[in-house]
């Protein structure tokens, strides 16, 4: 499923590093997905050796970003429960990547924010060790203040679309309704010019600091349960519930955008939920495609299509 990930979505879900999706004692590997949709078919392949390689119907793709959004996934993992558990990045990584399957120009926004917040780091530790210029500052500022702000719009645009499902998703879960979820956008900026304003009130720090302490790549979106963050006060099981709402959000919320229904990958996922919580996530999934990797055999009240998995070679069962 890791391989299968990567080719459609441009990286693995799992693998910190390109070569470790190659077999051992190999250079390279190849995959290759055929699919059909309602309007069109196609084949998208990924070599990966020193480097991933790209292509569609054969013809070399010089971006990541070409194969995105072409066949779109939804995954489940048993690590997606430190969405809740963890820090922000985890946070804002589940957000972006949601938002870049969606959206292409939001990859291309995100690369041109993280290039020039690595330009004015860099600076900033030539300040502080070369007593360069700190009003060149403002060059990088003012590039900052406008990527912040347009990316800050497209994070607050999904989490108000997560916002208006969450609730409805959450009680079809757990069916109780004695649990009320909400999600919040934490960002200390609203606007362009607030953007700025905070680039330039904490300049001091960050020379001193050697990095930029205040922009998009700090905010974080927060799910509270009764009012309380799910992070801290939330039970196991309240964090995964939570967990398993934000993934039903993002599937409507993909279905809503393509107007199509997206592959839903749940690798692993029944060994970490009870039979309640896997009873109730699988009512609300019935209607799409679902690709489901386990190691012990699991009940399905609906039709499918059975793999043996072993050394590498798949086997209809």
């Amino acid at each position: 499923m890791n391989l299968f990930f990567c080719v459609l979505c441009g990286k693995s879900y799992r693998a910190k590093k390109d070569k470790d999706l190659i077999k051992f004692s190999e250079n390279n590997t190849n995959i290759e997905v055929l699919y059909q949709k309602i309007d069109r078919e196609g084949k998208i392949r990924a070599n990966i050796n020193d480097k991933k390689t790209f292509f569609i119907n054969d013809i070399k793709q010089n971006k990541v970003s070409e194969i995105i959004g072409k066949i779109n996934v939804v995954i489940f993992t048993p690590d997606d429960i430190e969405i809740i558990k963890d820090g922000p990045q985890r946070r804002r990584k589940f957000l972006d990547m949601m938002i870049s399957s969606l959206k292409p120009n939001y990859i291309h926004l995100l690369n041109l924010y993280n290039k020039t917040l690595e330009q004015r780091n860099n600076y900033l530790r030539q300040i502080k060790y070369e007593n360069k210029n700190p009003q060149m500052l403002d060059i990088w500022d003012e590039q900052l203040s406008e990527y912040s702000y347009n990316i800050y719009e497209y994070r607050k645009k999904y989490i108000e679309k997560i916002s208006e499902r969450i609730e409805v998703f959450h009680n079809l879960i757990t069916k109780c309704g004695n649990e009320e979820i909400k999600i919040k956008y934490i960002s200390n900026s609203k606007n362009k010019e607030s953007f700025l304003e905070n680039l330039k009130k904490s300049r001091k720090v960050d020379i001193n600091r050697g990095f930029t302490a205040t922009g998009v790549h700090r905010d974080d979106f927060m799910i509270y349960i009764n009012d309380k963050p799910a992070s801290i006060f939330g039970s196991q099981g309240q964090q995964r519930t939570a967990t398993l709402t934000l993934k039903l959000c993002e599937l409507d919320i993909v279905k809503e955008e393509i107007n199509d229904t997206p592959i839903l990958l749940l690798d692993d996922f029944m060994s970490e939920l009870d039979e309640n919580r896997r009873k109730s996530f699988l009512e609300n999934i019935k209607g799409n495609q679902v690709i489901i990797t386990c190691t012990d055999k699991i009940k399905l009240d609906t039709d499918f299509s059975e793999f043996y998995v072993e050394n590498g070679i798949c086997t209809p069962k």
